[in-house]
Formats: C-alpha cells, sequence, structure tokens
C-alpha cells in the first residue's frame, strides 16, 4: 500500500544551545578528570535522555547541596544558582564547578550592579524555575520583585518607583516578555532595562524559526521536556503563529498519531536542550508511516562557543 505524501519542514536553529552543550562537556569532562561519581546539583539541563545518558556515566543528580558528600565534586546546572550554594560548598570546601550558562550570569551580574547603584530589581520570569531561584538568589531577600504576567505588573509595590530596573529570565516568549517590558515602562517610567537583551540568542533564533514554519504547515511537534521552559515557550510561539495544533514530546514514542490526522504538512523543531539524535528519532517516526519530503526552514546560523571553566582545562 502506498504511504501518504508527507512535508516535513525542520526549523533551524533547533535543539541544542552552545549553554547547554558547555554544561554537558562540564560534566562529562568532570567524570575523565575526577573518576566517578560526580554529583550534579539539580538537572544539568531539563532533558530526560541527556541527564539519563550522564548518569550511565557516573553523575549523580541531587535536588540539594545536602545531599552530596563533601570529598566528591558537584557541578552546579546550566540555569544557575543562588549565591548561598557556592558560599556553602565553599564552606565545606568541596570542589566545585559551576556550568551556569555565561548569558544567565550576564543577568546575574547585571541585576548586582543595579543593586550596588540602589535600585531594586523586578524580575521578568516563572515563579519556581530553576534560573528564577538561582537570579533572585544573588541579591538579598526583598531585593527582587517577581512578575510572570501583564496583570502581575499592577499588583507589585516597590519601595521607590523612581529606582527600579528589570531583568528578564532568558527562556521566555519575546514577545509576551514585550507586552510586560510595555507595562513595566507605562507603570515605572524611569526603570532601567538592561543593556543587551536579556533572553537569550537561542531562544530567540528558535522562536523566530517556529514563527517561519507556522504559516506552512498543518501542526508543529516541538521535542523538548515538559520542564523546559524554552521548549513550552516554542509550543506558545507555534499556537500564537496560527498552528491549530502544537504537541510538545519528548521523544517519538510520545506521538498522538491520530491528533495529526490527515495533515499534509508538519513542522519540527526541538528546545535548546534536546540533542539532534532525537530529532532524527521522530523524523525516522515520520518515515516509517508516511513518503517524506524533508525541507529546511533556516532563520539563523549559530557559531556561538563557549568556554568551559580552566580548572577542567587543567590536568588533575
Amino acid at each position: 500500500m502506498d504511504r501518504p505524501r508527507l512535508i516535513l519542514y525542520l526549523a533551524a536553529p533547533r535543539g541544542f544551545c552552545a549553554g547547554v552543550d558547555r554544561a554537558i562537556k562540564i560534566v562529562e569532562m568532570a567524570i575523565q578528570k575526577w573518576g566517578a561519581p560526580v554529583y550534579v546539583r539539580h538537572e544539568i539541563v531539563h532533558n530526560k535522555f541527556v541527564v539519563d545518558g550522564l548518569r550511565e556515566k557516573g553523575a549523580v543528580f541531587v535536588e540539594e547541596l545536602d545531599e552530596c558528600p563533601s570529598d566528591r565534586p558537584v557541578i552546579f546546572s546550566a540555569h544557575g544558582v543562588p549565591k548561598a550554594v557556592p558560599a556553602e560548598a565553599a564552606r565545606r570546601e568541596m570542589v566545585y564547578v559551576d556550568a551556569t550558562c555565561p548569558l544567565v550570569s550576564k543577568v546575574h551580574i547585571e541585576a548586582e550592579r543595579h543593586h550596588e547603584n540602589g535600585l531594586q530589581m523586578v524580575m521578568i520570569g516563572h515563579a519556581g524555575h530553576p534560573e528564577t531561584l538561582g537570579t533572585m538568589g544573588q541579591l538579598p531577600e526583598g531585593e527582587v520583585l517577581l512578575v510572570e504576567t501583564v496583570a502581575d505588573v499592577a499588583e507589585i509595590s516597590p519601595r521607590d518607583p523612581s529606582k527600579l530596573a528589570f531583568i528578564t529570565q532568558t527562556t521566555l516568549s519575546v514577545d509576551d516578555t514585550a507586552d510586560i517590558v510595555a507595562a513595566l515602562k507605562a507603570r515605572f517610567p524611569a526603570i532601567v532595562g538592561p543593556h543587551k537583551e536579556d533572553i537569550c540568542y537561542a531562544t530567540t533564533n528558535r522562536q523566530e524559526a517556529v514563527k517561519a514554519v507556522a504559516p506552512k504547515i498543518d501542526a508543529l511537534l516541538v521535542i523538548g521536556a515538559p520542564n523546559s521552559s524554552n521548549s513550552k515557550r516554542l509550543v506558545e510561539v507555534g499556537q500564537a503563529a496560527g498552528c491549530a495544533y502544537a504537541q510538545l514530546v519528548q521523544r517519538a514514542d510520545d506521538i498522538d498519531w491520530r491528533a495529526l490526522g490527515a495533515a499534509k504538512a508538519v513542522g519540527v523543531t526541538a528546545g535548546a536542550s534536546a540533542p539532534e539524535i532525537l530529532v532524527n528519532e521522530v523524523i525516522d517516526a515520520f518515515r516509517a508511516r508516511f513518503d517524506v519530503t524533508l525541507e529546511l526552514v533556516e532563520t539563523a546560523l549559530e557559531n556561538v562557543e563557549f568556554k568551559v571553566p580552566r580548572v577542567l582545562r587543567e590536568p588533575a
């Protein structure tokens, strides 16, 4: 029987960003240097496939530092940690490596600089997300006010409305964040913004690629983890751009084939912590069911690379 024809539009850029690539390398190099086990506070990146692969190599994932023995190295995740965490690691004389993405570290430095200048911070981010907790934890209690939505802007009560600055989580929806920034500027005209956009290049690029694919497709699949902020934003961006059906899948096994119905064109992208091997797995699953034509929709070229910390480049 002839298989139905289907065009698979691959969004590019997609998948691993430089910060994720660096964080995974840090864990692998730490295991090579110090042997197993190496402890990692929180998932190094939000992807089960990646975390399981590192666990097999000798990484032990924990939620808090007090679960780590003092005599083994510990790595802090790409999302960043509150200042109290490295301080406690130093107090316990632990060997630790910070895998915080340099673009998240940039936001931390920005927050500290504004704090030193006497400004209270407003953070646009998701409550409870590790990156938000890490960024808010750079400053003393009460110095960072969190807003998640435009409605939240009306609810905050800053100490001095004329002495405010804002920062954002790096993995937010560009369009949603623009609306919140506009609301902040309308209510607090003196508020100071970042020198350069806090939302990282990779988040922005992946969202732009989805917007370019959206008009061509009947359905969108985003490969990523349910706890991955940037992956969930890609689903929302697809829906906002007119995709009637957009689904987040961790792997090919999660695809709801019935929901795709009689789709003739499907878009595929991957969040910044999803490896390309999972994209290929999804393509193979489509090829098993359809006569597939692959089309690449590329909106940007990425050549960013971040160095791993010096301690890992030196011999043990």
